[in-house]
């Protein structure tokens, strides 16, 4: 078995997604490492970010992590050998105020990842721009959009559902200048 501290976060992600799957547990990928994998790690984030399918104990996270040599620090799990940090945001599974209704799943050497769409990734991190004005995670957002295929009809949709059609607009425009350069 390759060493925790040797696999790469896309790796890592799917060898602790298909180990809580192992135990009953569903959760999915989202957040940075979404972004990360899905810009082709144009963007490299440090923490995995899980969210559970459904009520999941505490104690049912650390009976799996814990026997793989994670270490239970405030909100997050860390292995001593590994650079990222593992955390389990509280869900359901949204994108904004829309629930997510489904994700791809990514086959790998050390397990099957579930994770966010790349359209519900671009989802993700507009929410931040919308809500928070975060301009980094416009900026994932826009590199998500511009290495994978979109759903930009969709984009737009949901962002006049989260009354956001002018910063939707504020995207729409520069994700076009960087797809025509």
């Amino acid at each position: 078995m390759t060493a925790i501290g040797e696999l790469d976060a896309e790796q890592l992600a799917a060898f602790i997604c298909q180990r809580l799957c192992d135990n009953g547990v569903t959760v999915t990928l989202t957040g940075g490492a979404c972004v990360g994998i899905w810009s082709d790690w144009q963007y490299v984030s440090h923490d995995l970010d899980f969210i559970e399918e459904g009520f999941v104990s505490r104690k049912l996270l650390r009976d799996v992590l814990l026997p793989l040599g994670f270490v239970e620090q405030g909100r997050h799990f860390v292995h001593p050998a590994s650079a990222w940090m593992v955390e389990f945001p509280t869900g359901p599974l949204m994108v904004g105020d829309e629930r997510v209704e489904g994700v791809t799943e990514r086959r790998t050497a050390f397990g099957m990842l579930r994770l966010l769409t790349p359209t519900d990734c671009v989802k993700d991190r507009l929410a931040a721009f919308f809500h928070w004005n975060d301009r980094q995670s416009l900026a994932q957002a826009l590199l998500v959009a511009t290495t994978q295929k979109v759903d930009l009809a969709a984009i737009r949709r949901w962002s006049a559902a989260e009354g956001q059609e002018q910063k939707f607009r504020d995207f729409a425009g520069e994700l076009k200048r960087r797809k025509k350069a």
